[in-house]
């Protein structure tokens, strides 16, 4: 099987690209990414030279790229880039209609006019918006309620694809994940921000009362979802993957000052932002019975791991916090 994965130098990207390669010998991966902000080569450092891997620099919004490279009839398109930080969508809201709607719109039309056996859209939960505590979890058929730019954006491209389906029997899948965490992760999203501030004795900036909740689920157990909906999924099909794993911001805080020794005097509360949703569960029930998928990784030991490949790639880390990113980091969180 030929692979044309997009967003291969992000972290689920990345992790999927190298997971892939390791699990299937038969297969090649052409990894497509434009080497943003949260895009790194450093994330691919394993499969770089590897045979069946091939790493093309470019935008997946460049039609005239996307059609050389679909050209060469791959057997599937797995879409993961995105721009997807909320609150640098707040900022940029344009940027991520741009990257996230019309970069799949491009891809879509790439998969049709090829006749692309398999295309797979890589989503969030953040499309079903809000539930309260008491709601019950996100299921497929849950009505979209984005509450930000990112979340629209990705909602747009989620209803896009499978208007392609419906319309041009464009055989497309959608997946849409609770919060991931693990190695290779970009340090805006919570996990890996709070781990390098506590390495280096900063405070943790919790929005809020830090009651909002997330379903946690490891990127390897993401990954391996992604690879059961590709092989055994049906076409015209959403499927969620959650992690089974609720945690409060302020649990999350908590864990991690507790698993790295830290004081919980570094937790420190700051004004909410805007359009904050409260509480995101997922039902996986269909992804589980249909394809046999349950995820392995418990978030505890997950997080200890975690931990540890941050502690054990502080260049990576000091190279990411100290280039691009370093003038968005100050923004956001330098004075917090």
């Amino acid at each position: 099987m030929e692979l044309l994965v997009t967003g291969s130098a992000g972290f689920i990207g990345s992790n999927y690209v190298t997971r892939h390669l390791a699990k299937f010998n038969n297969h090649s991966i052409v990894s497509l990414d434009q080497l943003t902000y949260a895009g790194n080569l450093e994330n691919l450092k394993v499969v770089m030279n590897n045979p069946r891997h091939h790493f093309v620099n470019g935008d997946i919004r460049d039609k005239p790229l996307v059609d050389n490279l679909v050209s060469k009839n791959p057997d599937v398109i797995i879409n993961f880039a995105a721009e997807s930080h909320v609150d640098r969508s707040i900022d940029y809201p344009e940027k991520f209609l741009s990257t996230n709607t019309i970069g799949a719109y491009t891809l879509l039309e790439a998969a049709r006019k090829y006749d692309i056996p398999q295309f797979v859209q890589i989503s969030t939960d953040e499309v079903y918006g809000s539930l309260s505590t008491t709601d019950p979890a996100f299921t497929e058929n849950t009505t979209l309620s984005p509450s930000s730019p990112y979340s629209a954006s990705k909602a747009a491209a989620d209803l896009l694809a499978i208007s392609y389906y419906k319309t041009y029997n464009t055989p497309v899948k959608v997946t849409r994940c609770s919060n991931n965490y693990g190695p290779n992760q970009f340090p805006e999203k919570i996990i890996p921000l709070f781990i390098n501030n506590l390495l280096n004795n900063k405070p943790l900036p919790i929005y809020g009362t830090g009651e909002n909740v997330r379903d946690w689920i490891h990127v390897y157990d993401h990954c391996d979802a992604i690879d059961a909906v590709l092989l055994n999924g049906r076409s015209g099909q959403i499927y969620n993957i959650g992690g089974g794993t609720e945690k409060q911001n302020l649990e999350v805080a908590d864990n991690l000052i507790k698993v790295m020794g830290s004081s919980p005097s570094l937790i420190k509360f700051i004004s909410d932002r805007p359009g904050h949703d409260l509480r995101y569960a997922m039902d996986c029930s269909k992804i589980y019975n249909e394809l046999k998928w349950t995820p392995k990784i418990k978030f505890e030991s997950g997080l200890i791991d975690t931990i540890e490949w941050y502690k054990n790639n502080v260049t990576w880390l000091k190279n990411i916090t100290n280039g691009s990113y370093r003038n968005y980091y100050d923004k956001m969180y330098g004075d917090r």
